[in-house]
């Protein structure tokens, strides 16, 4: 498989392509229908790629007794915790509805499969790419039969160790799949020195043969910068309304003018990386002629430090480097000058250009 595939329509991630930025809205949208529109509006407004959001089936999900258990928590929607699921969870037409508002508007849409039932809803409803949450990643059958689905795969890591992670790889490698791994710790909110973004290196090293990318639950955009600049392909950001709001993940969310600024910096960031051949610019250039040093292409120019005969064999006490008029030899080569011979009478402080000496 490539380091780079077709993630949706017309849009490839990995290799030099921009970085495809996922806008996390999860169940930030509080059971509310005009607040999920919202948030997908707020994800196309700030340029993001993709508005998602987390769908379960709750019968396959939880077993009952996980889904009567008392549920008490400042964040809660109901008595119990299926009560709370319930409330958040949108129905199979409001899905429908959510996607053709992201169609219209022009932002793809998508879902975490957050169990194998809802993984089958998604497909018929025919998104673009599987979002495997973190709690999913090290269920492993549940891996292999989201990959039969043949739809390209975002992979988050939080919780999990990289051997679980080389077993997920081999299964989806054995399934043909296309797939990238996110970095990820399963903190909300996330404190810097628990997010070690180093492990993009790792997994770059890893799995060389598949994008890397980063799910970030930090405050700021700072982190989610760093990522960018180790060569995550793939950035997921939860985002809201207002931190402040009831649910477990605002304060670990982004709000709109963040996002915006967000996407912003990483455009910006993406185009500073530019490429590794290190060479003069053409910007450059009008600096290079006003003050740098110069002969041929780089560097300073060489004078004559003293008046040199014709025929006088070049020694390194007869060279000094001065921003001069004409231009001389880059004083790169000066190595390359020295037991050669002037072909003419040299004054002092002049330049010395090619053909000068032999």
């Amino acid at each position: 498989m490539p380091l780079e595939f077709e993630i949706a329509p017309d849009r490839k991630i990995g290799g030099n392509h921009p970085c495809f930025i996922i806008a996390e809205i999860g169940q930030n949208h509080q059971g509310d229908m005009k607040i999920a529109k919202d948030l997908i509006k707020v994800a196309k407004d700030a340029g993001a790629d993709c508005a998602k959001f987390q769908k379960s089936e709750l019968s396959y999900k939880f077993n009952k007794s996980a889904l009567a258990r008392p549920y008490t928590s400042k964040n809660s929607w109901g008595k119990t915790y299926g009560e709370h699921k319930e409330f958040l969870e949108f129905s199979h037409d409001q899905y429908k509805e959510l996607q053709d508002y992201a169609n219209q508007i022009g932002i793809y849409f998508t879902a975490s499969g957050m169990d194998e039932k809802a993984v089958d809803f998604l497909h018929d409803l025919g998104v673009p790419f599987f979002k495997v949450g973190s709690g999913d990643t090290n269920n492993l059958p549940y891996i292999a039969k989201t990959a039969e689905k043949g739809r390209p795969m975002v992979v988050s890591s939080g919780m999990q160790s990289m051997d679980t992670m080389k077993k997920v790889y081999k299964i989806l490698k054995d399934k043909g799949a296309d797939f990238c791994f996110l970095q990820c710790t399963s903190a909300y909110p996330l404190n810097p020195e628990d997010v070690h973004l180093r492990v993009i290196e790792a997994y770059q090293k890893e799995f060389p043969d598949i994008p890397i990318g980063y799910s970030g639950h930090e405050s700021g955009t700072t982190i989610t910068l760093g990522a960018i600049a180790l060569g995550a392909k793939v950035v997921e950001r939860h985002i809201t309304m207002d931190k402040t709001w009831k649910g477990s993940d605002h304060e670990a969310s982004l709000e709109p003018d963040e996002l915006k600024d967000l996407v912003t910096q990483i455009r910006t960031l993406e185009k500073a990386l530019g490429g590794t051949f290190k060479e003069m610019r053409a910007c450059e250039l009008p600096t290079f002629n006003k003050i740098k040093r110069h002969m041929k292409w780089i560097g300073e120019e060489f004078g004559a430090a003293r008046d040199i005969p014709s025929g006088a064999e070049i020694s390194a006490d007869m060279l000094a480097v001065k921003v001069a008029e004409p231009k001389g030899i880059a004083p790169e080569t000066i190595s390359s000058l020295l037991g050669m011979r002037a072909t003419r009478a040299i004054d002092f402080d002049d330049s010395i250009r090619e053909g000068d000496v032999v």
